[in-house]
This record gives C-alpha cells, sequence and structure tokens, in this order.
C-alpha cells in the first residue's frame, strides 16, 4: 500500500541529543560526536537537534565539558546542516522561571554560538511562558519552532490542540511541532491531529515522539500520510526503547511507500557505523541499561516520557530503592492528577516524578514536599489545564496566596546585577549565563582551579 500524500518529508537528527539522553541519561561526550560530526553534515537533515535539554548541565556536573564550548565545536563542523535546540520557554535550559533580561541574552548567546533553529516549549501549554522567548529568537533572526506538549486527558481535546495551534501561530511560531515526549501519541490520532491542524495554521507541523509504548513508528507513518513536514529521528544505535524511532527504518518506509524523502544514504550508513562502535563502548561502561530498551506498555498507563523513566530509574537504582519503581510509576498520574494534570516533560515530569518518590518513600502523601512542587501549587510555573486537587494545594501551601499572572511578571531583571556580583569570575557572558542557570555545576566547573 502506498502513501496517498506524496509530499516531502523532512528529518530531524536527534542522536546529539534527545536519543542519547533518553537512553544513556545525556552522558554522549563531545570528543564522541566531533569525529563524525562532518559526515552527518552530508546526510541531508533539516536540521541536527545537538544542544538544550539536559546536555548544558550534564556537560558540567558529569562531564566536566564547557556546554558552549561544545556548539561552538558543532558548529564549525555543521556547515550544510541547521543546528536545533529545545529551550523549555520561560525556564530556559532550568528548572525555574528566569527574567526576561536573562532569557533575551541567552538565546542572544545562542545564536552567536550556533544555534539556528529554537524548539520552544512549555511544560504546561502556558503560551504567556512562551512570549519573551520568541520575541527575543525572532529579533536575533532564528527560527522559531513552538511545541505543544502532547499529553492525553479529558481536557486535552481537539477544541483544546486547535486553539493552542492558533495561538503559537498568532505568537509568531515560524513551525508548530507536536512534541511526544511519553509515547502516548497513537496512529489514528495523529493522522486526525495533524489534518486538523493543516486546516488551522499555515506552518509547516513537525511531530516529535518516543518509542517507550512502541507505537511511535506506526505514529510516523499515519502522521506523514496525513501531511507531516518533519520527524525526529534517531540512527539507528540510538533509536527505539526510550528514544525515537530509527532514521533509516523511517526512511526506507517512506521511500519504499512513495514519498519524497531526500537522505544521503552512503553518510547515513557511515554515521550508523560509528555509533554502532561507540554503543558497543557504551555498553561495556555500564552506561546505557538495557531495561531502557524494552517496550514498555505501562507508559500508556502511567503517561510517563522516555527520558525521564531511564533519570527516575537511575535516581532510584543510586539509592537502592529500584524494586519499588512500580509503586512510584502507579503514583505519578495521581500526582499529576493533583497538580493540575500537566502535560510531563521537563520540569513538570521532574517534579511529578520526585514528588512521586517521596511519597512513596515516606509512607505518607506530601509529607515531604519539594520546592518545585510548591512552587507549582502557588501558580509559580503557570496555569495548568485543570484546577490544583484544593487539600494538597492547603496542605502545601498553607496560609499563602497562589498567583494568578504570568509568573515572570514578578521577577526582577538579574543579568546585570550577577554581573557585578560575580565580576572576573564570569569573564564572558556565557559563563554568566551558566552561573545564572546552574550556579553549582558552573561553580565546581569554571572555578575549579582555586577548588
Amino acid at each position: 500500500m502506498f502513501f496517498s500524500n506524496k509530499g516531502e518529508v523532512k528529518f530531524t537528527e536527534t542522536i546529539l541529543r534527545d536519543a542519547h539522553q533518553s537512553l544513556m541519561a545525556t552522558r554522549m561526550r563531545t570528543e564522541d560526536m566531533l569525529p563524525v560530526a562532518e559526515v552527518m553534515d552530508e546526510i541531508g537533515y533539516h536540521s541536527i537537534e545537538c544542544w538544550g535539554g539536559a546536555t548544558f548541565d550534564v556537560c558540567m556536573r558529569y562531564l566536566n565539558e564547557d556546554p558552549w564550548e561544545r556548539l561552538k565545536e558543532l558548529k564549525k563542523r555543521f556547515k550544510k546542516t541547521k543546528l536545533q535546540m529545545l529551550l523549555r520557554g520561560q525556564n530556559l535550559l532550568g528548572y525555574n522561571h528566569y527574567p526576561d533580561d536573562v532569557v533575551d541574552v541567552f538565546i542572544r548567546k545562542s545564536v552567536d554560538n550556533g544555534i539556528d533553529i529554537f524548539r520552544i516549549f512549555d511544560a504546561f501549554n502556558d503560551v504567556r511562558n512562551l512570549e519573551r522567548a520568541a520575541y527575543a529568537a525572532k529579533q536575533e533572526g532564528a527560527h522559531v519552532q513552538l511545541a505543544m506538549a502532547y499529553t492525553v486527558g479529558k481536557k486535552y481535546t481537539f477544541k483544546y490542540w486547535k486553539k493552542l495551534a492558533k495561538d503559537l501561530e498568532e505568537l509568531g511560531a515560524d513551525s508548530i511541532c507536536i512534541k511526544d515526549m511519553a509515547g502516548l501519541l497513537m496512529p489514528y490520532e495523529a493522522e486526525n491531529i495533524i489534518k486538523m491542524l493543516k486546516k488551522t495554521v499555515s506552518v509547516p507541523i513537525h511531530v516529535h515522539s518516543h518509542c517507550t509504548s512502541g507505537v511511535a513508528p506506526m505514529t510516523y507513518m499515519k502522521a506523514a500520510e496525513a501531511g507531516c513536514d518533519v520527524i525526529d529521528t534517531a540512527l539507528s544505535p540510538f533509536s527505539m526503547g526510550t528514544s525515537q524511532p530509527a532514521t533509516e527504518v523511517m526512511y526506507e518506509t517512506f521511500k519504499a511507500g512513495g514519498l519524497n524523502v531526500k537522505l544521503n544514504e552512503d553518510a547515513m550508513t557511515y554515521a550508523a557505523e560509528y555509533f554502532r562502535k561507540f554503543r558497543r563502548h557504551a555498553e561495556q561502561e555500564g552506561l546505557i541499561d538495557i531495561k531502557m530498551m524494552d517496550v514498555d506498555t505501562k507508559t500508556l498507563q502511567y503517561q510517563v516520557p522516555g527520558g525521564m523513566l531511564s533519570n527516575l530509574y537511575m535516581q532510584m537504582k543510586e539509592q537502592n530503592m529500584q524494586e519499588r519503581f512500580d509503586e512510584v510509576l502507579k503514583e505519578i498520574p495521581k500526582v499529576r492528577e493533583d497538580l493540575g494534570e500537566p502535560p510531563l516533560v521537563t520540569p513538570s515530569s521532574q517534579i511529578v516524578g520526585t514528588q512521586a518518590v517521596f511519597n512513596i518513600m515516606t509512607g505518607e502523601r506530601y509529607k515531604m514536599v519539594s520546592k518545585q512542587t510548591k512552587a507549582i501549587l502557588k501558580g509559580e510555573y503557570g496555569k495548568t489545564i485543570r484546577p490544583f486537587n484544593k487539600s494538597v494545594q492547603k496542605k502545601v501551601l498553607g496560609k499563602e496566596q497562589a498567583i494568578t499572572c504570568r509568573p515572570a511578571d514578578l521577577l526582577k531583571p538579574e543579568f546585570f546585577n550577577k554581573k557585578k556580583e560575580l565580576g572576573e569570575k564570569a569573564s564572558t557572558e556565557e559563563i554568566l549565563l551558566a552561573y545564572i542557570l546552574f550556579p553549582q555545576s558552573a561553580e565546581s566547573f569554571y572555578n575549579k582551579d582555586e577548588q
């Protein structure tokens, strides 16, 4: 059977960011990427996702690397292919909201160092939290891709997605991404949503999913048939499991079905073989947990994204709690409902996951509460699709009042005050931004000679 849609489908390659973030907790080093970068530049990708997400913090905290240097070195080698990053709206790459001046400078320096495309999302799909980042990226001449964090629930209807897409286009989106971080998007649902979006907005539609639940390759097929413009894939050695569908498999499937796909097969084969050797090394070093390669249909039940699964399991393993992993998985949807049923994507996924662990560890729900859980219940992350559980909110906040405005409206400018405070310690704007986003990681990395 051939695809009825004969349009071109393009590919965004995730192996340098989301694929290894999902399968090996973001532990791929810059030195592992650079030898094959120029070959990857010949493949013909729409873009290479290589920065953002957890990479910035992990570079400094665990790999003893400068994240800005990684970006600059990759940019030197990718002369034909656009570099893309994942940005969490007003959260940037951190877990809290930052003032508008910090957002402005971060985006300017990201463009200066090599980013062409910003995929910007908000964990709550609160459009107010996308406004400043979208504006700043537009000012820098970058491509602004605004993402809808996909999830399921009674309130997440066709009407909801249609209105959100219109809002994103009005905000200046150059393209819109359906960001299915948990692999919950069913094939026929994808087909129907994309057909609706194609009638609703005029910008290209990009689809991002994970194979955690096993359905993503089928979802991509129906998405392509419905007319989506770009899909996220990972070269086969770092595909499937909690990662994306394999680039080579989707390419061959689309080609055989009559879709217009254009990738350099020789370059793709060479790059895949390079990463196959690297993967064997990573497995020997214990960096890839084979559990993350399983198809886990519990994802459909608990709505847990791939990167969250691998990181949560690693955290529990470090505390010798891995035998209670299933208990935590069952607690996650309960916590999610208490917190207004947000999509589970960074930072809400980490916050909900951590709170679920606390609830199981202590044996009493919300006896121990993270400051981030409290911030959500106070409205400091934005507006959720449903009201919070009032009894939980009262237990956590006490007499404190919740806010209803755009959270960043309450934040004072920080960049220049921080510059004065740090002085020579932050010798460049890039280093200063690292200190603002991740002060402990930045201090241990950039100031290690004095420690």
